[in-house]
């Protein structure tokens, strides 16, 4: 035993890697501390009529925790008592801890959310927030991730601090990611074949000309890093002609969600990279993200992403006269589940601080994420590889994760 923490001396024993790890997933994944943890199994087991089954302990190495006073040498003399090593009991303690505090099921939204991923101005990074967000609500619930505190995606200051993380558990959603972009940017981003133009597409099915079941051309990405949570959906050229195949479409706001239908009832959330565009495609995509009935504010609805510079407030204006017009004409609510400032480089000078101070200052919709001109990105797209799998590590993924988490 070492000198004291707090009220909480400090004991260190050894544990085999494994079961450390898993402790420490498990007790984020309840909101616990690991010191706390360990009290109410070394508690537990004390209080059993006998030992339980022998745990491999082979591989322990050295494991410190706090502990209440008392609690350690209660320990010991109930190892002593049962004939087993202090390494053995403790080892029991936290696997009957964990037996007793198995991960939570996963939260699965009743209706699929539908998140719009848009800005009618091409160039502001729409597909890697598409992808970025994507893969962050897929990660591994049973592993633990870096992710960015939430009181510093907003920061509005121009200084560079230092990033402070937190490991949290993955969110393990099933995700589709839709490539809705005619230049099939996402698709080729995340190392995907975009469909032939003389086979079946998603503009066929929104056209009601399908040659196929949409299913059938759905992909898996990485199955080894998202465990098969995330898939995606190619773009095919044949978008470039979306509006013209939808101007002869009866109810053609409509035309996205009947395509996606047969999807959704796969996915826990279904996100849409759009092109930069204000014609009816975007109209298809913003009424395909509208709340629907029974779905609680806030669940599905457009994210916006910009840049910290004048153009993007152009687009912006430009893209929510649109919504407001939709709103108006067809009676819906479209939610906007807030604004992304993409690409920051607060090195750039007073346009790029003033203007996202511009964009903090909106409040409705908020800033619900800030994302640096970094090069872990453009080195993902250059190897065609997601930016979660390929730099995980990256300000890039911790600033991904934290958004995934506050729009969630």
């Amino acid at each position: 035993m070492s000198s004291p923490a707090g009220d909480r001396p400090k004991v260190v024993s050894k544990l085999p890697g494994s079961l450390r790890q898993t402790l420490k997933v498990r007790a984020a994944q309840h909101g616990v501390e690991i010191q706390t943890a360990v009290e109410q199994g070394i508690n537990a087991w004390c209080n059993l009529a006998a030992s339980l089954g022998t745990v491999d302990t082979r591989g322990a190495d050295s494991f410190a925790t706090f502990l209440p006073d008392g609690l350690w040498d209660t320990f010991r003399e109930t190892t002593a008592d049962r004939g087993v090593s202090l390494i053995q009991g403790l080892a029991q303690s936290v696997q009957l801890w964990l037996d007793t505090n198995p991960a939570p099921d996963i939260e699965r939204p009743e209706i699929s959310r539908r998140i719009v991923v848009c800005n009618q101005k091409g160039g502001v990074g729409k597909t890697a927030i598409t992808a970025g967000t994507g893969e962050a609500m897929a990660e591994d619930s049973n592993a633990l991730h870096p992710v960015r505190i939430a009181k510093q995606l907003a920061a509005a200051s121009g200084e560079e601090g230092p990033l402070e993380v937190e490991n949290l558990p993955g969110l393990g959603l099933r995700v589709l990611l839709v490539d809705f972009d005619p230049q099939c940017h996402l698709t080729n981003q995340l190392g995907a074949t975009p469909l032939p133009m003389t086979g079946d597409s998603l503009t066929n099915h929104m056209a009601g000309d399908p040659k196929g079941d949409l299913r059938d051309l759905v992909v898996s990405v990485e199955e080894d890093t998202f465990g098969g949570r995330l898939h995606l959906l190619p773009a095919c050229n044949d978008a470039f002609l979306l509006d013209v195949r939808l101007s002869a479409v009866r109810a053609r706001e409509a035309a996205l969600e009947r395509a996606l239908a047969p999807l959704e009832a796969d996915y826990d959330v279904i996100i849409v990279d759009c092109p930069p565009s204000l014609g009816l495609s975007m109209d298809a995509a913003a009424y395909y993200g509208r709340r629907r009935d029974g779905e609680a504010p806030g669940q599905s609805g457009a994210l916006i992403v910009v840049q910290a510079e004048d153009s993007s407030a152009d687009a912006y204006e430009l893209l929510t006269t649109q919504f407001e017009d939709l709103r108006g004409d067809l009676a819906i609510v479209i939610d906007y589940l807030g604004i992304v400032v993409n690409l920051y480089d607060g090195r750039r000078g007073y346009i790029a601080t003033s203007s996202l101070q511009g964009w903090v200052d909106i409040k409705d919709p908020r800033v619900v994420g800030l994302v640096g001109d970094l090069k872990e990105q453009k080195e993902a797209v250059r190897v065609k590889r997601p930016l979660l799998s390929y730099a995980p590590r990256s300000q890039q993924a911790v600033a991904m994760r934290a958004l995934a988490r506050e729009i969630s």
